[in-house]
């Protein structure tokens, strides 16, 4: 049913079913429309007009998560240059906005140390905009094996969902869907491919502006961001694109131009080492999310 694509970091690059993310799609938008037609989950965000059916958050996420699943799934189809791919996002961002805005959601975000920041109407059109396209993006852009672009968002997922408490509601059914499919990724049986991306980065990005978990989720995604800002950066400078070697057993590189390359540079590791590794950074900076929760932000 699905096409298939080489495993490469794999012995004899075998084919594996790609896009499977649209089951992950699809259950979620179903799940949240159950929840919305129920009326199970009623979240106010801080806002200072009363949330009605017409602007339920299980209904603005389900909206949310199909325009990434559809962008995940053209930029599957087509195989989109990262110069339009990039601004994607910005499309998926109108029912985050109009939410927002419909409900006067505070339009603050605290930061320790340095206090609140109030952006008044500017949230609405630049920093809303400006969160779910880096959130999106970042995520996308840490892949390639096996594993690391279905456990990475996972961890971010769960941290957010126990640090918003009774809002997880919304994500309990998506979050079992995408660890199914971590497990079988990881064991190398099946590819989410950028429709999955797409719409896990769009979730998380949702799930944390629906939540009020702004400033929470960019230090959870601190090696995502880094990982995306050494690609770039390294583009810009040298039109060069990071890539690693594969030997058959280990991977390895000669530059230090993502993430992945980073941690293989010069240091030959298996597939399961890299992912474990990018994990781990992972759950350091959503495990650095809790103590500023409790210690600083509380």
């Amino acid at each position: 049913m699905f096409p298939k694509v080489p495993d490469i970091h794999k012995p004899n690059k075998p084919l594996i079913p790609n896009g499977l993310g649209v089951i992950f799609v699809l259950i979620s938008v179903v799940y949240l429309f159950l929840i919305y037609y129920f009326n199970v989950v009623n979240i106010s965000n801080g806002g200072s007009a009363p949330q009605t059916l017409d602007w339920s958050a299980p209904l603005i996420l389900a909206v949310c998560i199909l325009f990434g699943g559809f962008l995940g799934m053209l930029d599957d189809w087509i195989d989109l240059k990262w110069r339009y791919k990039a601004f994607l996002p910005l499309v998926a961002a109108i029912p985050l906005i109009s939410f927002a805005f419909a409900l006067k959601l505070r339009t603050s975000i605290t930061l320790p140390v340095l206090g609140t920041f109030h952006f008044g109407i500017y949230y609405f059109f630049i920093i809303l905009p400006l969160l779910v396209t880096v959130i999106t993006n970042t995520v996308n852009q840490l892949g390639g094996l096996n594993g690391l672009e279905t456990i990475c968002p996972a961890i971010v997922l769960i941290g957010l969902m126990i640090i918003s408490g009774s809002d997880a509601t919304l994500l309990y059914v998506p979050l079992v869907v995408w660890l199914i499919l971590a497990a079988l990724n990881l064991q190398g049986k099946i590819f989410v491919g950028n429709t999955g991306s797409f719409a896990i980065g769009m979730t998380i990005a949702s799930y944390a502006i629906i939540s009020n978990l702004k400033f929470h989720v960019v230090i959870s995604i601190l090696p995502y961001i880094f990982n995306s800002s050494l690609i770039l950066l390294t583009f810009f400078f040298y039109r060069k694109k990071a890539a690693v070697s594969f030997d058959g057993r280990k991977l390895s590189s000669d530059h230090r131009r993502s993430l992945v390359t980073l941690l293989t540079y010069h240091r030959p590791l298996t597939e399961r080492q890299v992912v474990l590794l990018i994990s781990l950074l992972v759950a350091a900076s959503t495990l650095l999310v809790f103590i500023l929760n409790w210690f600083i932000l509380k």
